[in-house]
Order: C-alpha cells, then sequence, then structure tokens
C-alpha cells in the first residue's frame, strides 16, 4: 500500500440523539497497538462524544511504510481529520499515541480543541525500553508460527510478563509476512524516531495522566512540559503502571471528565 493511502480508522457519532453535533474525541494508540486499545475510554464517552479510533502508520489496518516519524504522524492524522470535515477535536493519546497526539496538535491547530496525553512526556528518551520486546517479536517472526500458541512459545524467548505476551499477540497474524499486523522490521528500524522528540509549542488546554509506578512521565519533566504547553496541569493515577487505561480505567475515565467538565466552565 502506498503512504498517500488514508489511515485506517472507526468513526461512531454520539449515540445520544441530542448529541448529533457532538464534539469528536479522537483516540491513539500507543506502539504494537491498535485502534481497540483505548476501547474502554471510547465506551465510556460515546454518548456524549463522536468517537474516532485510528490506526497509526505501520499498525492495525494502516498501511505500511518505511519512513515512521512524527511529522509524518501528524500529517496522516490531520488528513483523517480534514477528510471526514473534523475541527476542535479532543484528542487522547497513549505512550507513542500521546506524542502523535502533541505533534497533531503543533502542525494542525485548527484541529484540536484540547489534549489529554496518559503517561508520556515530550521528551527525547534515552533508554531502550523494547530490547525484550523485539527480541521476542522478531523469534515470532523467524519462527513462522501457524498459530497464537506457538506464537507464545517463541515470544516467551524475550518477553517474560504475561501480560505483555497477551497484548503483542493480539496483532498476531499467521498470514502477515512477519506475522504480526504491524509493520515489525519498520517499528525496530525507526524506534530512535519514535523515542525522540522535537520541543513543540502547543497552547491547547493539556491533561498529562501518569500513572505512579511508570517512568515514562516524571517530576523532572514538568518544566520541560510547561515550556511547550503552557495550560497543561496533571493527574497522577495512584499504584498503576505505563498501562494506567487498563490497569485502573474507572480513575483515568474519571480524571478525563473532570478535566473536560472543568475546560468548559
Amino acid at each position: 500500500m502506498t503512504e498517500n493511502t488514508l489511515l485506517h480508522y472507526q468513526y461512531k457519532k454520539a449515540t445520544v440523539p441530542a448529541k448529533n453535533l457532538a464534539q469528536t474525541m479522537v483516540l491513539l494508540h500507543g506502539l504494537f497497538g491498535d485502534l481497540n486499545n483505548l476501547g474502554v475510554i471510547a465506551r465510556a464517552f460515546s454518548d456524549d462524544y463522536n468517537i474516532l479510533q485510528i490506526d497509526l502508520r505501520n499498525h492495525g489496518l494502516s498501511f505500511h511504510s518505511d519512513e515512521m516519524n512524527y511529522d509524518l504522524i501528524a500529517k496522516d492524522l490531520e488528513a483523517v481529520l480534514t477528510s471526514l470535515d473534523i475541527s476542535n477535536a479532543i484528542v487522547i493519546g497513549h505512550s507513542m499515541g500521546g506524542k502523535a497526539a502533541m505533534a497533531l496538535a503543533n502542525a494542525a491547530p485548527n484541529r484540536v480543541d484540547k489534549l489529554i496525553i496518559l503517561d508520556m512526556a515530550p521528551v527525547a528518551y534515552k533508554e531502550n525500553h523494547h530490547d525484550a520486546v523485539f527480541k521476542g517479536l522478531f523469534a515470532v517472526r523467524d519462527k513462522k508460527p501457524a498459530n497464537r500458541q506457538e506464537a507464545k512459545e517463541s515470544i516467551s524467548v524475550g518477553i517474560k510478563m504475561e501480560g505483555v505476551q497477551q497484548f503483542m499477540l493480539k496483532s498476531f497474524d499467521p498470514n502477515a509476512p512477519e506475522s504480526f499486523k504491524f509493520n515489525l522490521t519498520s517499528l525496530k528500524n525507526n524506534y530512535d524516531n519514535l523515542m525522540g522528540w522535537q520541543p513543540v509549542l502547543v497552547n491547547k488546554p493539556t491533561l498529562f495522566i501518569k500513572g505512579e509506578l511508570s517512568d515514562y512521565l516524571q517530576e523532572k519533566d514538568t518544566q520541560t512540559i510547561l515550556d511547550q504547553f503552557p495550560q497543561a496541569s496533571f493527574f497522577v493515577i495512584s499504584n498503576t503502571g505505563h498501562w494506567l487505561h487498563a490497569e485502573k480505567p474507572d480513575n483515568v475515565i474519571r480524571a478525563i471528565k473532570k478535566f473536560l467538565d472543568k475546560s468548559v466552565e
């Protein structure tokens, strides 16, 4: 598929009839994920908001490309919003999807009203968080398993945690060239781009939600965040790691609702 192909997405109008002119909430997944990853948030807000869930490039059912960086991702997302005539969206992103949301708001500020960033900072990460993950994923690719159980045996070479194995295997596809829906080789080759970051300036209401036990969003990042997002506010979900929306969805949803309610006061 070519890079000019529009990203794959699902767009559902608000279910409450009186909300026909509702604001759109855009949900962006993290690395190795797909548009279903933030489904718990989508369901919580589907009465009152139009819900747009998107597969980022090299993920899910969206096109594969050798190139991947946040400038390109922002253009991909802007093209989807333009095609649907969406402006002033509320954009929620987790991890890599959080950086994608921030890049979109910088590139196309008229398309974004508010941002909610789940456990990600606008900084370049120097640590490699995914060496073991890639080891397990490439072990699956090289083995070419016929079914998920065989894939699970291979992936355990690198990935020991059951929960992480299960998450990665959601994208397992024995018919895909690399055994996964995502573009494994491209993600590995572009990993430095995805961990990196070029500072932006986005003057939009922005909520950064941190998992208390995660090291992706740290107190030392506060001033760096405020320099780029002058309207930033912060909320911490206690006793929770990087996958805060999966571990404590009700807490995350309450924090989002409080932020959105406060923003319209």
